[in-house]
């Protein structure tokens, strides 16, 4: 439904973003962290220079003779590709587009745009919002939230951008335009914290042409009932990682369906090899990977789309290379194409606890029409309305990332970063 007013967009509410990354070579993401050490082994470990190149991909931002810093928390090193040894930087885990987990090599010099002002800020307290960009078909939600540091992808239209919640480490400094919370507080007369607004985001936002777009309620009763539905939203996109009530990081309980409802292996998947097809067999509500069967998986789970394409396709395609995500085959005899041969068991795990996700987020889609109907029928707070409350447009500050002197990063070939 659109609301007969005028909501402010994401952008207005959490005005500090940031673009997705730019990896500029597709092998420094992997579903599998075995297959990123295999690939560094062998960029390392090439014949001569010109294989170790050929290997490498440059491209206009990234050669084997960049001379490029740590990330943030990385402690990689920074001596040039050209003579790199050694073991490989430990992979860190990530988000890939809107629920995909997957691992990436968090060195800068693989990497063209790592958005190191991201992975300053990144700590247990923080939550990613990642807002959707103009999508064919703007199916699934119009804002999703990560623990783990987003790479903003998505497979299909153009994408968002990530809106870190906090501007400084530590759950310090909310990434908010000063004077919203306040004001806030003062309409609903009650309480309104950063995690609160981040919950009532997940619960109202909608897609528009320009992308995602929050209609704030003015009405106390609608205000709690969405943060209570986004707190829901917000412990199911951090798959637990977020607890309700604030708790530290991975202190929640994990997505869990009803016991007689759990998804499970029903026929077990290939020992050896990859599934080469995906399906969905609606009356027995299983999904099927060439021979394996897991059930029971709802239609909502199988249905659910985001970023312009069903996730579990997607999700698949990302391990198999099967399926309908649009990514190319990688070449033989390229780093891309080191990937594991047969089906991981810890994918598996992995999958459950998606469809988990899935279903369970399709089963609030009724709870997220109605509060879109009683916050559009309702008082809200429009964007002339905080303009002229002083509250928007935020100070040109509020659009840049803080300064975040408290701890050393590594420049180039070992010198001290400045900041």
């Amino acid at each position: 439904m659109t609301a007969k007013q005028d909501a402010p967009r994401l952008s207005d509410l959490m005005p500090w973003s940031v673009p997705p990354l730019r990896l500029g070579r597709s092998w420094v993401r992997a579903p599998d962290p075995a297959a990123l050490r295999a690939r560094w082994a062998a960029l390392v470990n090439a014949e001569d220079a010109a294989a170790r190149e050929r290997l490498f991909r440059p491209s206009r931002a990234r050669t084997l003779h960049s001379a490029v810093g740590q990330l943030p928390g990385q402690a990689t090193g920074t001596g040039r590709l050209y003579r790199a040894s050694g073991p490989c930087p430990e992979p860190v885990r990530i988000l890939h587009g809107p629920f995909d987990q997957q691992w990436l090599l968090p060195d800068h010099r693989l990497i063209d745009a790592a958005r190191p002002e991201l992975w300053r800020v990144a700590d247990a307290r923080q939550l990613y919002a990642v807002g959707s960009g103009p999508v064919p078909e703007p199916a699934g939600p119009a804002v999703v939230c990560s623990a783990l540091l987003p790479d903003g992808s998505v497979p299909a239209g153009r994408p968002g951008r990530i809106h870190p919640l906090y501007r400084r480490p530590g759950g310090q400094e909310p990434n908010l335009p000063p004077g919203l919370l306040a004001l806030l507080g003062r309409r609903l007369d009650r309480p309104a914290g950063p995690v609160d607004l981040l919950a009532w985001i997940l619960a109202a936002a909608r897609h528009s042409p320009d992308g995602a777009v929050v209609p704030l309620t003015a009405d106390p009763e609608v205000w709690d009932r969405g943060v209570a539905l986004g707190t829901r939203l917000l412990w199911l996109f951090t798959r637990g990682g977020h607890a309700p009530g604030g708790g530290p990081a991975g202190s929640g309980e994990r997505p869990r369906m009803p016991g007689g409802r759990r998804p499970y292996v029903r026929s077990a998947l290939p020992a050896r090899g990859l599934p080469e097809t995906l399906g969905y067999d609606p009356e027995g509500e299983a999904l099927l990977l060439g021979s394996g069967r897991i059930a029971p998986v709802p239609k909502g789970a199988w249905e659910f789309h985001a970023g312009g394409v069903r996730v579990l396709e997607a999700w698949f395609a990302q391990r198999t290379g099967a399926g309908a995500d649009g990514a190319p085959q990688p070449e033989a005899g390229s780093l891309a194409a080191l990937r594991p041969a047969d089906w991981r068991r810890e994918w598996t795990s992995e999958l459950l606890e998606l469809v988990t996700v899935l279903a369970l987020l399709a089963e609030l889609r009724p709870r997220r029409e109605e509060l879109n109907r009683r916050t559009a029928d309702g008082p809200q707070l429009t964007a002339d309305g905080l303009r002229a409350a002083g509250v928007l447009p935020a100070p040109v500050s509020a659009y840049r990332p803080a300064s975040v002197l408290d701890h050393h990063e590594e420049g180039p070939e070992g010198q001290f970063a400045l900041l």
